[in-house]
């Protein structure tokens, strides 16, 4: 009997070799590792995928609206991916004629379409005849032999989700942003590339919104007013706030100055209490997330990349995960004693109390649990990586702790006829909070006050402060807020935002949408209101969670996505020329990086066969453009010989006036022959370019042979 396991990385399938069998033999096809072991008759093959070895693509490019697709191999659509063809050439060759099958990548819906698509592309149809599932949350020996000695039936409405996933992001991104970039060719004659998509799109409105919000802000005047108190006993003075906050008329804060003018303050009250602090839940992934920004600054893209990698080494769970419930079958005390292993964890372990018990939060995942550690230490990892890895097991540590006694004490003040109070806090008791040190812990010195106590007052004095307009989203909060609204998923919200950058839609740490991400929006809401939609987006969200309930058909809801998008194309092409214009005059707008020597402005543009440069907005008039070297980016700074702007590039970064010939007017090249080429034998002759003078071939450009000018004095 010939079994094959199907895994979604190489690390897992060596992970998965190693738990089944001792006796696993390490192999190669074409480069591609692979696990071989015999036991009790029956072979095993151990054979392994690279996340997703097959794409959709329109079956006839030349049908306007592209809704006729198929799945072909990642290398046919995409160059970049030839190295993909050796992994399916791997499982065609390694698969033949198995009699069983095991899909034993990652179980969501990303893992469960990448095993169903290599059983049914690579190792044919009737694989699925004689495959089964295995379902794990960590990469442990005994997790992984648990799942394939109890393995599962295929959960074919789970693929018929991810199916109607992958079908609906193409039909949505595919189709408006060609029709968008067709719009603009169309009306100006020029390439731009444009990105829209089914969650996308509406994701930046939502930062679109914000942006309109701040802009329209009227900052409102209001004061607030602070008594300076020197209190006996303490060395700092402490500061009281006027009990009605925000005063929004002058008069009033004058008023109560003039009222405060030289009077003491009495003690009108000392109020003591006590508030427990309930342990924090386990992190499902948005909130490991939202952390690790708070905590480190880390985009929560670098965060689930590298709680994606910590998985695949078997330090931690399965990280995307919308879980914050820890069942017992994980074995917390199984866990929690290898952890102790590490004298750091250890300490705080020890003063965790018996028996173990979790504190949950309401989330749950049916696919795995919230986000822990296996137990198994780390013994080099890098810095950032060791972060997040410390992050999340006392996180996992905290969550068993005692509830922390947060104590206050709040102090009321009668300063003439004004009420005034300050508050104090500290830790009665740190519980949990001991277990965690990235939380901020509050321990300020109470000061030693009875009622009827009279205190000296430094000065009563009026702050004068604006409103604020809303804040704006960072990375972090951006996912909470589209986790709140239902749009996108666990595992996709880090992308869109990635993608949203890379556009060039939005920029900074605070988030700022630029103007063509500004005019994206409003022409797109102009003209098809229905491309921005967060209902229209959460809608299908929902019926995609239906088709894994079995509430609705993977075929109805790909034919209604269909007609949807037709009609928002539909939109699009009425009003072509209009949206082409006022988006390549937003393009242009947002993509000006100086002024031309002909007064014009200098814009960055796309090439269509990629990468990009600088011309002229002049043209044709001006036909002035200037090349970029790989990576380079413009800078604000302005050349001192000619006022076009500096640019940075290469590695060590160098910098550079745009103009490579910048300086160099009036020099002839000298063609100075200073020896023969060692590659084809022409003259080898001095030459100059962004980085100064180098040697090269007088064959160029069929020989590229260069060398820096110091090698060849």
């Amino acid at each position: 009997m010939h079994e094959v396991i199907i895994c979604e990385k190489p690390k897992a399938s060596e992970k998965i070799s190693a738990a089944l069998s001792k006796n696993a033999v390490k192999k190669s096809y074409k480069k591609v590792p692979y696990y071989e072991f015999e036991e009790n008759g029956k072979k095993t093959t151990v054979l392994t995928a690279v996340g997703h070895l097959y794409s959709l693509s329109p079956k006839d490019r030349k049908q306007k609206k592209l809704f006729d697709v198929e799945w072909v191999p990642l290398y046919e659509k995409d160059k970049k991916k030839k190295y993909v063809k050796n992994y399916v050439d791997a499982i065609k060759k390694l698969s033949k004629n198995a009699d069983r099958f095991v899909h034993a990548c990652d179980y969501d819906i990303e893992g469960t379409l990448i095993g169903y698509n290599a059983l049914k592309y690579a190792c044919g149809e009737k694989s699925l005849d004689n495959a089964v599932r295995m379902k794990f949350s960590t990469l442990t020996e005994e997790d992984l032999i648990e799942a394939y000695e109890h393995p599962l039936e295929i959960d074919f409405k789970q693929v018929d989700s991810g199916i109607a996933r992958h079908v609906l992001d193409f039909f949505f991104g595919v189709n408006m942003s060609k029709y968008l970039t067709d719009s603009v060719m169309k009306a100006t004659k020029r390439y731009i590339q444009l990105s829209a998509g089914r969650v996308q799109t509406p994701t930046l409105s939502i930062l679109v919104d914000r942006e309109k919000e701040i802009s329209k802000f009227v900052p409102v005047p209001y004061w607030l007013i602070k008594a300076d108190l020197d209190v006996s006993g303490v060395d700092e003075i402490i500061t009281a706030d006027h009990k009605k906050g925000k005063i929004m008329e002058r008069k009033d804060a004058d008023a109560i100055l003039s009222e405060c003018e030289g009077k003491d303050a009495l003690v009108s009250g000392v109020d003591l209490k006590k508030t427990k602090k309930t342990p924090p839940v386990p992190f499902d992934l948005g909130s490991l997330q939202s952390e690790a920004y708070a905590v480190f600054g880390f985009s929560p893209r670098k965060t689930q990349q590298i709680a994606q990698n910590l998985y695949t080494e078997g330090y931690t769970s399965y990280p995307r995960t919308s879980s914050q419930k820890l069942p017992k079958s994980i074995g917390y005390d199984k866990i929690l004693k290898k952890l102790s292993y590490n004298s750091a964890f250890g300490k705080q372990i020890s003063k965790l109390k018996k028996p173990y018990k979790p504190n949950e939060g309401k989330k749950t995942d049916e696919a795995h649990p919230a986000i822990h550690p296996t137990g198994l230490l780390p013994k080099e990892i890098s810095t950032d990586y060791r972060k997040i890895y410390e992050l999340i097991t006392y996180r996992f540590i905290s969550v068993f702790g005692e509830d922390a006694l947060l104590e206050t004490m709040k102090t009321r003040l009668e300063i003439g006829k004004e009420e005034f109070s300050f508050s104090k806090k500290r830790m009665a008791k740190m519980g949990w909070m001991e277990h965690y040190p990235f939380k901020k812990v509050e321990n300020d010195e109470f000061p030693n006050i009875t009622e009827g106590e009279t205190i000296d007052v430094k000065e009563v004095r009026a702050e004068d402060k604006e409103t604020k307009p809303p804040a704006r989203y960072n990375q972090a909060s951006l996912i909470r807020e589209l986790e709140k609204r239902g749009l996108g998923t666990k595992s996709t919200r880090a992308n869109i935002i990635d993608i949203l950058y890379n556009r060039k839609y939005v920029e900074g740490k605070k988030i700022v949408v630029n103007e063509l991400g500004e005019h994206l929006i409003d022409t797109l809401k102009k003209y098809s209101s229905k491309i921005t939609s967060e209902e229209l987006t959460r809608e299908f969200e929902e019926k995609m969670e239906g088709i894994m309930e079995g509430n609705t058909k993977k075929g109805e809801v790909i034919k209604e996505a269909e007609v949807e998008v037709a009609s928002i194309l539909d939109d699009i092409e009425s009003n072509k020329l209009k949206i082409g214009e006022e988006l390549y005059a937003a393009y242009r707008e947002s993509r000006v990086v100086g002024k031309c020597k002909c007064g014009h402005n200098l814009i960055l543009i796309d090439s269509p066969r990629g990468g990009s440069f600088v011309g002229c907005s002049g043209y044709p008039d001006c036909k002035s453009t200037y090349s970029l070297p790989r990576g380079a980016s413009i800078l604000k700074t302005t050349c001192e010989k000619c006022g076009l702007p500096m640019i940075s590039f290469g590695k060590p970064r160098q910098r550079a006036c745009l103009d490579p010939k910048c300086g160099k007017e009036g020099k002839e090249p000298t063609n100075e022959v200073v020896g023969k080429c060692p590659e084809c034998g022409s003259n080898l002759i001095k030459r100059s370019g962004r980085y100064g003078e180098f040697i090269g071939c007088s064959g160029f450009p069929k020989c590229r042979f260069t060398q820096s000018i110091e090698k060849g004095d």
